[in-house]
């Protein structure tokens, strides 16, 4: 059982999401002044008194990602400064995360390195969303809570596909949650074997899976450029699928991602708010954005009374 105060804050990277969050969750959202100097340095001040409480900040390290990440760096060590019993960053977009290994010699590790500086910060605990790689949980000395999107996104593409639907894996790697997927749907499995030539760039070979005259979902944890999810879509068209939605937990779609899914054969992408997506880019792009507001409201009451958090999913 919690014996401080809690209290719920936010950065400047998703303010609607935080909105929502506190209205999910019946937190009042803190008032805090962010500003910056001509020089572009950041300035924080919390705008009451924190002492002793259990402060949420909310705070995903979308676009522009390194001024959100500075941002909520400094948001911690001003909550640290105001005497804050315990500090949680929920973070439904964690950035630098594909960044998890190294890929070749001399290159950084910039997903252990964002976790050394948020402990440096002196955050006591993270909350994210569909972390593109689960094992960054192990960089960290706090706990970490990764929440899935899973639920979201299933409860509205039961309303888009029929009954001969496939979840399609757009490489080995995502099977796993392909897997989850079409177990929530009802539905068979599919996995594309691609080959990537270089970053943001992908190359569709071949198919496993039954696809001819079916509704197919192709999930993954984020669409970036919309260069795979584009070609993956286009490949099972030409395998003879019905139709083909996709959905994504974070919705990044930089570059040319917007005109890519324009001029593609995808009939609706579906992400969640973890990243804030302008009106424009829903029309154009024929995206439907639904809210983890909910998932992440409920998560952070049940973190701050100690009680399950894996409970949200077992009870679905």
């Amino acid at each position: 059982m919690a014996f401080q105060t809690i209290c719920l804050f936010s950065g400047n990277a998703n303010l609607p999401l935080a909105r929502a969050i506190s209205k999910a969750s019946s937190i009042k959202l803190g008032n805090i002044t962010t500003k910056r100097f001509s020089d572009g340095e950041i300035f924080v001040q919390i705008d009451e008194n924190v002492r002793g409480s259990h402060a949420f900040v909310i705070q995903p390290t979308c676009p522009p990602v390194n001024d959100n990440l500075m941002e909520l760096l400094i948001i911690i060590d001003a909550m640290k400064r105001a005497s804050v019993e315990k500090i949680t960053a929920v973070m439904p977009y964690y950035g630098y995360a594909r960044q998890d290994r190294k890929v070749s010699p001399r290159t950084p590790i910039s997903a252990k390195l964002i976790a050394d500086l948020l402990q440096a910060a002196g955050v006591d605990r993270i909350v994210a969303l569909d972390l593109h790689a689960g094992q960054i949980q192990g960089f960290f000395d706090v706990p970490f809570d990764n929440l899935y999107g899973l639920g979201v996104l299933t409860d509205y593409l039961r309303t888009q596909v029929g009954e001969a639907a496939t979840v399609v894996s757009p490489d080995a790697g995502g099977v796993e949650r392909a897997r989850a997927f079409g177990k929530r749907l009802h539905a068979s499995l599919a996995i594309i074997d691609k080959r990537r030539p270089k970053a943001n760039e992908s190359a569709v070979m071949h198919i496993i899976g039954e696809v001819e005259g079916r509704d197919c979902v192709i999930v993954d944890d984020m669409v970036d450029t919309a260069g795979t999810l584009t070609n993956c879509a286009q490949a099972l068209i030409d395998a003879g699928a019905n139709k083909v939605v996709a959905a994504s937990t974070h919705g990044v779609l930089s570059g040319p991602a917007i005109e890519r899914l324009e001029r593609s054969c995808i009939q609706e992408l579906v992400v969640t708010d973890t990243i804030p997506v302008s009106a424009e880019k829903q029309r154009q792009g024929r995206i439907k954005v639904v809210s983890c507001a909910g998932l992440l409201g409920e998560a952070i009451k049940r973190i701050h009374t100690g009680d399950s958090v894996s409970g949200l999913f077992n009870e679905d």
